[in-house]
């Protein structure tokens, strides 16, 4: 019996430890901005090791795309991005201040991929198939790429790896106090459902949206764009099925209605902002 009280005192100070270090690993990773976005968020690993395992990636990703001759480096299509990126970049000051030391990237792959991305640490990856399919407007690239950074500024990728590490450490509670505890594992079943899920990826978008919707405005390019660039993917994508870069977003509709609530709040911002020089099509 002595025994039995033992490691039953040592599974419950596993899981009050558990839950505590949980618990603590609460935080906001940005300011919220004109879009007022405040989430407290889920994080138990640490941005620099996210960010040397996402480095690792991107290199890679580059390093593939040079081997088979679709790095791109330098013409108009690389150096229109590279201006817009040049101005969304110091905007992002407004929602943390760290993002002065971020080793910003930028990377053009010319296939006909409708996506783009934007890996911890800013490093910013388009294809040439989003821009030459949609026909993008500097508006729109702006749009796009404020949404990619915001993933980035919102640490969303951290945020998906401490929830797997979390959904881990609830089966190995669940584990230790599976030796014919009942109460043990239901009390761990309840940790992994109200501290262990967090926000869905619906969610995540849904700022990502919005925090990219103002930088762009702040970096003056037309938050309209923002609605247009969902037009065109909804027409472009019409009965073939959605992309990768539609893969865990909300749906077009919604974005669209999402993104016009949100119009009054940056439209004084892009009415202050300097304007950048129009760029040609290709």
């Amino acid at each position: 019996m002595q025994i039995f009280n033992l490691n039953k005192l040592h599974i419950k100070l596993y899981l009050v430890l558990a839950i505590t270090a949980l618990l603590s690993a609460c935080a906001n990773t940005t300011r919220p901005g004109a879009v007022g976005i405040n989430r407290t968020q889920f994080m138990m690993v640490s941005s620099a090791e996210v960010e040397r395992l996402s480095a690792v990636s991107y290199n890679e990703q580059n390093q593939k795309a040079k081997e088979k001759n679709v790095l791109v480096t330098s013409g108009p299509t690389y150096d229109r991005l590279k201006v817009i990126a040049n101005r969304l970049i110091p905007q992002t000051q407004e929602f943390r201040d760290d993002t002065r030391q971020w080793d910003w990237r930028l990377t053009l792959i010319d296939a006909p991929i409708l996506n783009a991305t934007c890996a911890p640490g800013g490093k910013i990856t388009f294809y040439t198939g989003i821009i030459e399919q949609l026909n993008l407007s500097d508006d729109e690239i702006a749009a796009i790429m404020g949404h990619e950074i915001a993933h980035a500024l919102r640490e969303h990728g951290r945020e998906r790896v401490s929830q797997a590490m979390a959904q881990n450490l609830a089966v190995n509670v669940a584990m230790a106090a599976a030796g014919g505890y009942g109460s043990a594992v239901s009390a761990a079943n309840q940790v992994a459902h109200y501290v262990f899920v967090l926000p869905n990826s619906r969610e995540n978008e849904s700022e990502a949206d919005a925090i990219g919707l103002e930088l762009a405005a702040r970096a003056g390019y037309n938050p309209m764009g923002a609605i247009t660039v969902w037009q065109k993917m909804i027409k472009a994508t019409k009965d073939k099925g959605s992309p990768e870069f539609l893969s865990t977003h909300p749906s077009g509709e919604t974005r669209i209605e999402q993104l016009s609530a949100l119009l009054p709040a940056v439209e004084p911002l892009y009415k202050v902002a300097p304007k950048p020089p129009p760029t040609k099509k290709l």
